[in-house]
């Protein structure tokens, strides 16, 4: 059976404005959950060498992140980032490093045409990507 996540709209929403004001660029963060409903978007720079391909959260960035969804109350719910002119699924790369294979990974992807498109994942380096179904909510 497939797992299902169930995401706010106003967080989706937030997760594509920010795709959407980078749209050459990867961007990434974090997503806190209170009581495992996801609750707030960290954002976190992207620092890699080539971040038009590929994202490396800045790890000060990363690390703030966390304390913010530890001082809220809230736990790590996913990890995101987009794909600026490639499909909404975890590229090599991606795979590659993947490093946490209990955590839902969200990617986004710019290269469609008006629609942005959202798909969920959870990776790990031992087994191919396993696509968790995304419910959107009102709230």
């Amino acid at each position: 059976m497939t797992e299902q996540v169930v995401l706010p709209r106003p967080l989706i929403n937030q997760l594509l404005h920010h795709a959407q004001s980078f749209p050459g660029l990867e961007i990434c963060g974090l997503i806190g959950a209170q009581r495992g409903m996801p609750s707030s978007c960290y954002p976190v720079e992207n620092i890699s060498n080539d971040p038009s391909n590929r994202f490396t959260m800045d790890p000060h960035g990363q690390i703030d992140a966390m304390r913010k969804i530890r001082d809220n109350d809230e736990e790590i719910f996913a990890i995101y980032h987009s794909h600026p002119s490639s499909p909404a699924e975890p590229s090599k790369t991606d795979l590659d490093l993947a490093e946490y294979p209990e955590t839902l990974q969200l990617v986004i992807s710019l290269n469609t045409k008006g629609v942005l498109e959202i798909r969920g994942f959870r990776l790990n380096k031992k087994t191919p990507a396993q696509e968790v179904i995304l419910v959107l909510s009102r709230e």
